[in-house]
């Protein structure tokens, strides 16, 4: 690696930008319009070979775009190489959702990051408006970034101040005391509200939810994974009679 490359890497990885770790994530975030400053490979012509087999439309960019660095190199500018040795740093793009364009899907004081990506993924995948945190945890840690593999650009991931400045539309709180989800339907601008993996909605959430609504589940089963549980909420909201 050129001293020209690690002093562009440290100064963008300095300013505004986010971790993209590894290849799939740089494609993803290229095809739905990041800005990518820099992105290295330490196995350029293996990085290419993905780029023709499972991304041809960004062939050209990827070829233009990725600068080759030695392994021991790319280890010393990130915390852990990703296995397909690629990575990069973009502007990140926090955007609150477009009520109206598929459901919000709203995060209570989530604490697992890799929890937080795989349902940013979700959202970017279901065509849901996006996703929304409240509490701590930032939606763009690079950790929730490589679980969600770059595919916060394909969707709005943003974090809210508090209850009072989610994006309006009718609340859906997902609770086991709540009606079941089957015979709810659930309106494309509505928000869907999930609590933190172990103590679930706050009193606040639930009393200014429309309703509260719950999953079904088998008897003696306590819980499911909070990505799980998205996953069959937006299920639910795709499966509606269109």
């Amino acid at each position: 690696m050129t001293k020209d490359t690690a002093a562009a890497w440290h100064e963008l990885a300095a300013r505004d930008t986010v971790l993209l770790d590894g290849f799939h994530a740089l494609k993803h975030a290229l095809r739905f319009g990041a800005e990518v400053p820099l992105a290295v490979a330490a196995d350029r012509a293996a990085a290419l070979g993905l780029a023709r087999d499972l991304a041809p439309d960004l062939h050209p960019r990827l070829a233009a775009l990725l600068t080759p660095v030695p392994p021991r190199d790319l280890a010393a500018l990130v915390p852990r190489p990703h296995p397909t040795g690629v990575a990069a740093l973009a502007r990140p793009a926090p955007r609150p959702p477009v009520p109206g364009r598929g459901p919000v899907v709203v995060l209570e004081n989530p604490r697992h990051l890799g929890n937080i990506g795989a349902v940013i993924r979700l959202a970017a995948g279901t065509g849901a408006a996006g996703v929304v945190t409240t509490g701590t945890a930032d939606p763009w840690h690079p950790a929730v970034l490589r679980a969600a593999a770059g595919l916060h650009y394909a969707t709005a991931v943003d974090r809210a101040g508090g209850l009072d400045t989610l994006p309006p539309g009718p609340l859906y709180g997902l609770d086991p005391a709540g009606t079941d989800i089957r015979s709810v339907p659930v309106p494309d601008g509505a928000l869907l509200a999930f609590g933190s993996e172990r103590p679930g909605l706050s009193p606040a959430l639930k009393e200014r939810a429309t309703g509260l609504v719950a999953l079904p589940m088998r008897e003696g089963v306590s819980s499911y994974n909070l990505a799980t549980s998205v996953a069959m909420a937006l299920f639910h909201w795709l499966s509606r009679p269109r």
